[in-house]
């Protein structure tokens, strides 16, 4: 069956459909849940001794103070539950005081050093280790430790102690896990995946990197390739709507973001570049007719968008058998962007560069 060519007649309502679509992604955005590798907190995997019900682990471990999310599937080897323990306000405190009280540890060893040898540092000196005993006096409260029966005598006993402090926050986070858990819940093996909250910050803070580089690498290698403005626009114009209506399709169906589903993300946008690039190619650098052109190459186009979705589809469905989390983050992600790409790119790129290279040639 002939596809027909869509780009007969005025071929600017096409433009319609995907921005619709993008319009409504941006609605369910917001509405994104962030995995543990952005969020932090703590994701536990189990292998349970017999078939549980969800919905009562999860209401016996709140009765113990624990506020997780619980999930109980079937796999080929037996019932495995997961475990998403939110981040924990103490240990994002934890880390905050940590960074501040070693930024400001050297200074109050130096001003302690001149203190004693100068009083004319002896007021900055006791200033800043005020400051620096009000962050360790927070994180022992944090610890449950008290300062009195710490034996402090001077800054290097104070800086072990905070050390010691530290450590003590993670061991009662893990603890008020670990204690309901092991109560109520029978298992074989446990995988424990925890991400700090400077972790977290960390993993968002180079997610924004490598996309802001990637899309402008992009654009860049097209600009050079087709010394043209509007080809360029056209590609980034892609990318953005195809994660865009990725996005929306996570916030919708309730697709966490991680590190899995970021990966996919990324991947869409290399997808969106080659297929701007067949597009682009077909329209500037072939002879004939322009809207044939267009034709043709979006018929290329679709038949690797169906290919991709053919692939990533069966890879859906095994994660789906398997409840494998990973395989349906990528592949759910993957699916709904190339829905998008298929949509966004023959109605808003194609509209895009069609309509200036028929410019371009009324021009010449």
């Amino acid at each position: 069956m002939e596809l027909p060519n869509i780009y007969k007649g005025d071929y600017r309502l096409l433009v319609i459909p995907p921005l619709l679509m993008i319009l409504l992604s941006l609605l369910f955005i917001p509405q994104i849940k962030m995995g543990v590798d952005f969020q932090g907190g703590t994701l536990i995997t189990l292998s349970l001794k017999e078939p549980a019900n969800a919905e009562d682990l999860q209401g016996a471990l709140q009765l113990e103070g624990l506020d997780a999310s619980v999930r109980v599937f079937q796999t080929v080897v037996g019932y495995k539950a997961e475990i998403e323990v939110p981040q924990s306000q103490d240990l994002v405190r934890a880390d905050e005081l940590k960074t501040e009280f070693n930024a400001l540890l050297p200074t109050v060893a130096r001003l302690e050093v001149q203190a004693s040898q100068n009083d004319s540092y002896r007021q900055e000196y006791q200033t800043k280790n005020a400051e620096l005993d009000a962050m360790a006096d927070e994180l022992f409260a944090l610890a449950h430790m008290n300062r009195a029966s710490l034996n402090i005598t001077g800054t290097n006993d104070l800086e072990s102690r905070f050390s010691d402090a530290y450590t003590a926050v993670y061991k009662l986070y893990q603890d008020s896990i670990s204690t309901p858990i092991n109560k109520h819940i029978g298992y074989d093996s446990i995988s424990v995946q925890t991400v700090s909250p400077m972790l977290s910050s960390d993993f968002i803070g180079k997610a924004l990197n490598v996309v802001l580089w990637s899309a402008l690498l992009s654009i860049i290698l097209v600009f050079v390739f087709f010394r043209t403005l509007v080809p360029s626009l056209a590609v980034l114009t892609g990318a953005a709507a195809d994660v865009t209506i990725a996005l929306g399709a996570m916030g919708l169906f309730g697709i966490p973001l991680t590190l899995q589903s970021f990966a996919a993300l990324l991947m869409l946008i290399g997808f969106s570049l080659d297929t701007d690039i067949l597009l682009t190619t077909r329209l500037l650098k072939r002879k004939g007719d322009l809207r044939e052109n267009a034709y043709d190459a979006m018929k290329t186009g679709l038949t690797m968008s169906v290919m991709a979705i053919v692939a990533f589809g069966s890879l859906f469905v095994l994660s789906v058998m398997t409840h494998i989390s990973t395989y349906y983050e990528i592949s759910a992600v993957a699916l709904a962007g190339l829905v998008g790409d298929m949509v966004a790119t023959w109605g808003i790129n194609g509209v895009m560069v069609l309509r200036y290279a028929e410019k371009a040639r009324r021009g010449g």
